[in-house]
This record gives structure tokens, C-alpha cells and sequence, in this order.
């Protein structure tokens, strides 16, 4: 009696387990399904997908200058500032300018640069920056631009993440996760540095509230592109796969009982590390690239070797379908010695900048790959002075109202300049232009409409441009 009792509840209790456990799967994978993800992992969570509509281009390369280039240095010339070189503004000229370390009646400070046309467009830029003046008509100049932070990270997060929050995710990752990646043995998102650094660090490139699948993959210009990606002495490559093979196995079983989708990314990741070590090498050897290709970026000499270097990597990760290259280099950053440490960095980037240009172009791969180069904000006309002792020591303090940038190829007009700003290059008067503006427009040449790409997160939908943005028209071919 007792023995057939305690088999009504055992198997009563067996029935509830696994009838609970499976009306559980099943509201999960409802959930899962409203939320446009998959009750099972997928076996490539980069696959690519359909963009909104049609696009103009397929990958995107952001050549991002940490620190804020001197726009009126670089590419908007300002002669009326000589008028008042060395005195202050009156403070009506000021009241709304936010500074970071200069006070308002600080003296103005005219640019030493000459400004020269270029290309049939007649684009006037530095004699800073001849090489990228060369490009003048595949480019488009914006003088327009501006932002609502004045200070590094919270500019970086406001121009990759959409906001001065940490914890969003970033640009290359909202890409990403709108269109997966064309590359099966490299990662969709790469990031490529040079310089001392960037203040925003690795939340420039962070998928934030996404799946960790989605964030930038940093690749180093030597040696393994990623750290540990060869194998240990001693262990070959079936062994590897097998070991994979286990615990590709753990894991799908692991991700079928909680539905996290961070287990999903943990498999994608470590299949695509196993592809990785056949891809990276080859991506690394230059060994095929023709000579003058390699004098015209400069890997072999000069200055700017590693960002050269960087510049030519961009290109053969595009042509192997990388769809998103974060390329950094630091610092812009002249509070002080501008002259100086300005051309320092001009000779740097100028000539590798215009090679990389020309090259997707000759290859017939810059009406598919859109080319952004800029930084977070740009410098003030006013001077800042750290050492009263020496006035030869001047520079720029951070300039959040008004500063350039320039894009080419993919989707975008050429050989023109959009927006203007005032004699002194203290405030927008034509086509202002907002980084969350920015990031529509470039996610439109991308075949994506920025208030669709969305993401639910902690009860609400997220997306790039926040709550704002539109694309500007002007820019588009």
C-alpha cells in the first residue's frame, strides 16, 4: 500500500517537473521570439542580414581622432581672427561658450596656417594636411558639426553610444546587430589603435546592453592580432576542435535551460577564435601587397608607421568583409604647444589618411565603404596659456559649438562642404549638424533607419540617436 502510494507521488511529481519545465520553455521561447531572438542559439549569430532598404554601403570605416582637431587649424579657415589676435572678445561674442580650462575673456588666437584650394571642388584646407586637401573632391567637408559635451568621455560616449551614459552600446555594435558581418573568419566589429590612447577606452567599442557578440574585437598591428590567439606548445588543432566540440556541447545544453543569450555569444566567440588563427596571420602579411602601394600608405618609414599600417589594415579587412572598422589614433588634445605637437600629428595621419582613401577607390571598394574622419569636438579660437612664461606654449581649450569633420564614399555627395560658422569660428550659422544627426545619416547609408534599429532593454526600446537625430539630406548622393 505505502510502495504504491510513494508511486502515485513520485510519479505525480515526476509529471509536474516536466510539465512545468516544459510550459516553461515554451513562455520562454515566446518571450524570446517577441523580442526577435531565437529559443536555441544560432549557429552564427553574425550571419548577415537584410538592411531596411537598399544601401549604399556595406561597410564603414571611422577613422576617429581622439582629442578634437583643430578645425580652424585644419579646415575652416578663419583670416578675421588676425583682427582680433590677442585680445579678448567682448562678452556678449561668449556668454554661451562652454569651456573646459579657458575663461571667456581669454585673447583670441589667429591660425599661422595657410589655406589652400583643392580639385575641382576648390575645398580649401591646412598646409597641415596636403595629402588629404589632394582628395578634396571624393570628400565631403562638414563645417557644422557640434555636440552637447565638452569634455573627452563624455563626448566619446555621446558620439559612439548616442549618450554621455556609460554602459550603451556603440556604433560598430548597433551595426553589427542591425546587419551581421560578410567576414566567417574575422570579426564584424574591429578596432585598430595608435597614439597614447583614448579617454573613452573600451566603451568606444562596447555592445553595452547587447549581446557581448556584437562589441569591437581590438587587433593588434603585430605579432598574434589578438592576444593568445596561437595555441600553446604542444597542442595541436584537432585537439583544440575537439575540446571546442565538448564544450560547444555544455554550453547549448547550459543555454537551453536559462535562455541567457550571453552563452550564445560565448559559443559564437570561441568558434570564431578557431577561424581566427588560419585568417589572422594571412590578414597581417603584407608580403603580397604591391611596393608602391606600400610607400603610397607609408608602412615601411615615417612618422605615422603604425597608423599607416592600421590604414592599409582597414582596407584588407573591408575587402574580407569586416563590416565595422573603428581606427583610432591619440591625441589631438592642444592645450597647449599647438603648432608643435599639431603638425607632429598631421604628418602622421595626412598621408596614410589620403592613401587609404585612394585605394578603396582604385579598387573599386570606396562606393561600398563609408570613410568618417574626426574627432569628439573640436578647439577653441580663443588661446589657453598653462605657463604665463612662455606665450610661444599656446593652444586650444575644447569647442563643443562648432567644429569639422569629413566623410567619403559610400552613399555620401562628394566635393562639397556642408554647414558654415561665424567670422570666428565660435558658432554655427548654416546646416547644423548633431552627432546623433550624424549617426542617422550614417546608419541611412547603411540601408538602416535609425528609429527602427531598436533594441528592448529594462522595459523600454533602445537605439543609436536616443530620442533625436535625422539624416542629413545634403550629405547624401
Amino acid at each position: 500500500m505505502e510502495r504504491e502510494l510513494f508511486r502515485k507521488i513520485q510519479t505525480r511529481r515526476r509529471f509536474f517537473q516536466e510539465a512545468a519545465g516544459g510550459i516553461g520553455t515554451i513562455a520562454l521561447a515566446q518571450l524570446m521570439e517577441r523580442e526577435g531572438r531565437g529559443a536555441t542559439p544560432e549557429s552564427n549569430p553574425l550571419a548577415p542580414r537584410k538592411p531596411h532598404f537598399a544601401p549604399k554601403a556595406r561597410n564603414v570605416i571611422f577613422m576617429f581622432m581622439e582629442g578634437g582637431p583643430s578645425q580652424i587649424d585644419l579646415f575652416d579657415p578663419k583670416p578675421e581672427l588676425k583682427k582680433w589676435s590677442g585680445q579678448p572678445l567682448p562678452a556678449s561674442m561668449t556668454k554661451d561658450l562652454r569651456l573646459a580650462f579657458t575663461k571667456p575673456n581669454a585673447a583670441v588666437l589667429a591660425s599661422p596656417r595657410t589655406f589652400t584650394p583643392y580639385g575641382q571642388s576648390g575645398i580649401e584646407f591646412s598646409d597641415y594636411i596636403p595629402h588629404i586637401g589632394s582628395c578634396a573632391d571624393d570628400l565631403c567637408l562638414v563645417r557644422s558639426m557640434f555636440t552637447d559635451a565638452f569634455n573627452h568621455h563624455p563626448g566619446q560616449l555621446l558620439l559612439f553610444g548616442g549618450s554621455i551614459q556609460v554602459g550603451r552600446p556603440t556604433m560598430g555594435a548597433w551595426v553589427l546587430y542591425g546587419l551581421g558581418s560578410e567576414s566567417q573568419n574575422l570579426p564584424g566589429f574591429v578596432v585598430l589603435s595608435s597614439g597614447v590612447g583614448t579617454s573613452g577606452g573600451t566603451s568606444n567599442w562596447s555592445s553595452g546592453f547587447l549581446p557581448s557578440t556584437y562589441q569591437g574585437v581590438v587587433f593588434r598591428s603585430s605579432g598574434d592580432p589578438v592576444l593568445y590567439l596561437s595555441n600553446p606548445p604542444g597542442v595541436t588543432k584537432d585537439m583544440q576542435r575537439a575540446g571546442l566540440d565538448v564544450l560547444k556541447d555544455l554550453n547549448e545544453e547550459h543555454y537551453t535551460r536559462t535562455g541567457d543569450l550571453e552563452i550564445a555569444s560565448r559559443i559564437s566567440s570561441y568558434e570564431l577564435a578557431f577561424r581566427m588563427q588560419m585568417a589572422g596571420p594571412e590578414l597581417l602579411d603584407f608580403s603580397k601587397e604591391p611596393p608602391d602601394t606600400l610607400a603610397m600608405y607609408g608602412v615601411e618609414d615615417g612618422p605615422g608607421k603604425q597608423f599607416a599600417t592600421n590604414c592599409l589594415l582597414a582596407r584588407r579587412m573591408v575587402e574580407r568583409g569586416v563590416r565595422f572598422v573603428m581606427l583610432t589614433h591619440a591625441s589631438w588634445d592642444d592645450h597647449t604647444d599647438l603648432n608643435r605637437k599639431l603638425k607632429k600629428s598631421c604628418d602622421i595621419a595626412d598621408k596614410p589618411t589620403a592613401a587609404l582613401i585612394r585605394d578603396l577607390k582604385q579598387r573599386g571598394l570606396l562606393d561600398s565603404t563609408l570613410v568618417v574622419w574626426g574627432g569628439e569636438f573640436g578647439r577653441t579660437p580663443i588661446v589657453e596659456i598653462r605657463d604665463p612664461r612662455d606665450v610661444n606654449n599656446a593652444g586650444r581649450d575644447h569647442h563643443p559649438l562648432a567644429y569639422s569633420l569629413f566623410l567619403a564614399g559610400g552613399g555620401i555627395k562628394s566635393g562639397q562642404v556642408i554647414g558654415k560658422t561665424d567670422d570666428l569660428c565660435m558658432n554655427i550659422t548654416e546646416d547644423k549638424v548633431h552627432v546623433h544627426d550624424l549617426q542617422a545619416t550614417l546608419l541611412h547609408c547603411l540601408g538602416l533607419e535609425h528609429t527602427r534599429l531598436t533594441y528592448h532593454h529594462m522595459g523600454r526600446d533602445f537605439r543609436l540617436t536616443d530620442v533625436a537625430g535625422d539624416v542629413v539630406k545634403k550629405m547624401l548622393a
